[in-house]
């Protein structure tokens, strides 16, 4: 098959969260099932430091609500993946990716010029795989003016992956003068232009990053006013688990760790890596205290005002220490610095991310926080398993999909979950993971061996992929 990937980012050249991974990822897993798979993506400003070792391979003039401007398409080759950016300094050399007051317009742009590129690079994919807002209005537009130009326009499928609801490209009505149609309620949504309602009722197939995600968007509590659009499409709707990388994520050779373990000697292991851990945070060194980390966006969304609300309590009644690493929201950053000025001995923060001790905190510590409002699939608690830290999170989402709860009857379980959008039903659950690691070490042994061989690997990712493609084009 032969498909070409578009998405506003992608890893390693341009990332805000984890669509940019999925971009890199699944490319690369498709690809080793024998199909031709490109990525498409825009040329910001920090790709420019590439651009020695790209290739021109054309350029476009765009006519868009009376405006003109011309675009170029750069080939770059990266692990066997070809990547292909859309150039336009006006749009797209920029220092950030989205955020703008022309993003709208930016983005439209993005999206003429993914169907410009096709006849520009002779490349005409059997399926658009579509991500996200930026890329929602792709079908509309290759509906109402590319597919009558000729046969290879006209037998294309589309395929919308939605990463996270909340977001959707909603604008004043306006914008809608940039895609060259007569006014259609393809892309309306209460009097405002949305450009992710337009993927939704225009693509061949539409997928989210989980099944437990899948089923909650359609209801109006997770819906973000746009279950309706989705329960019209709901036989066309999926929903497929990220996956992550099992080579990049592995304790046995990630390089990135100071002490590299497996599922057998995962103990010693880890109680290595938390020594070096501790002792770099500059906190209170005791070896037989179990560890909780936080990794992740400062947002509602991840549930940090449950951590607000709770962590004192949980610090002054247990043995616990914490490392908090993120940024986003001042408040939640203000909170993680406050707290770690309270208690220097027993909690530190890390402002920001950093790639390498994010895999070191994942291999020093025991319990994993993801308390999340709602979580479309997650990354966190998978990469945490693989390296042996139990998560606790909330049931939602992907978060469900992936994380089997104790049972303290039947010794079963991958972590800990807590149902309730609720600080105290969190507080206990985080006590009960803390008392159990304290109290029963071979409970908790078992546990991490059961959560270290769970398999959200990028293959079986790929593999529900290319099911979907073959569905689609009626394989």
């Amino acid at each position: 098959m032969k498909i070409l990937f578009c998405s506003a980012e992608a890893f390693p050249f341009s990332k805000t969260g984890g669509l940019a991974d999925m971009a890199y990822f699944l490319p690369k897993s498709l690809i080793k099932l024998g199909h031709d798979v490109r990525i498409i993506t825009p040329y910001y400003q920090s790709i420019n430091k590439h651009h020695k070792e790209m290739k021109m391979k054309g350029s476009a003039t765009i006519v868009f609500g009376g405006i003109e401007t011309i675009v170029h398409f750069y080939e770059l080759k990266y692990e066997n993946i070809t990547y292909i950016f859309v150039q336009n300094m006006h749009y797209f050399e920029r220092e950030q990716l989205y955020g703008y007051n022309d993003d709208a317009e930016r983005f439209a742009c993005f999206s003429f010029a993914i169907l410009e590129g096709l006849k520009v690079l002779n490349f005409y994919p059997n399926i658009l795989h579509l991500n996200d807002w930026q890329t929602g209005m792709v079908p509309y537009l290759l509906d109402e003016h590319y597919r009558q130009r000729n046969d290879h326009y006209f037998s294309i499928h589309t395929l919308f992956t939605i990463h996270n609801l909340e977001y959707q490209g909603s604008f004043d009505p306006y914008v809608s003068r940039f895609f060259n149609t007569d006014f259609n309620y393809t892309y309306i949504h209460f009097d405002r232009v949305n450009f992710l309602k337009a993927g939704v009722e225009r693509a061949t197939k539409i997928n989210t990053v989980s099944p437990t995600y899948r089923n909650e968007v359609l209801t109006n509590d997770y819906g973000f006013t746009l279950d309706g659009a989705l329960q019209k499409r709901y036989d066309d709707f999926i929903g497929i688990l990220n996956g992550i990388d099992h080579h990049v994520f592995d304790p046995k050779t990630d390089d990135l760790i100071e002490h590299h373990y497996d599922e057998v000697k995962t103990k010693d292991g880890k109680i290595k890596n938390k020594e070096y851990m501790l002792h770099h945070f500059n906190l209170d060194v005791d070896l037989k205290a179990p560890l909780v980390v936080y990794i992740g966006r400062l947002a509602t969304q991840k549930g940090i005002n449950l951590l607000t609300r709770t962590l004192e309590d949980v610090i002054e009644f247990s043995n616990a220490r914490f490392i908090l690493m993120g940024s986003g929201n001042d408040s939640y950053q203000d909170f993680f610095r406050h707290i770690s000025f309270k208690y220097p001995n027993r909690v530190a923060n890390y402002i920001g991310f950093n790639e390498k001790i994010a895999h070191q905190l994942y291999a020093a510590s025991d319990i994993f926080m993801m308390p999340s409002r709602f979580e479309p699939c997650g990354l966190g608690q998978m990469i945490a398993m693989r390296y042996g830290s139990l998560p606790l999170v909330r049931e939602t989402g992907g978060l469900i999909d992936t994380i089997i709860p104790y049972n303290q009857y039947t010794g079963d379980g991958t972590g800990f979950r807590f149902s309730r959008y609720d600080a105290y039903d969190f507080k206990e659950k985080l006590f009960e993971a803390i008392n159990l690691y304290n109290e029963n070490p071979r409970v908790w042994n078992k546990l991490v061996k059961q959560a270290m061989k769970q398999d959200n690997s990028l293959d079986k990712m790929a593999l529900s992929y290319e099911d979907l493609y073959q569905t689609i084009l009626g394989v």
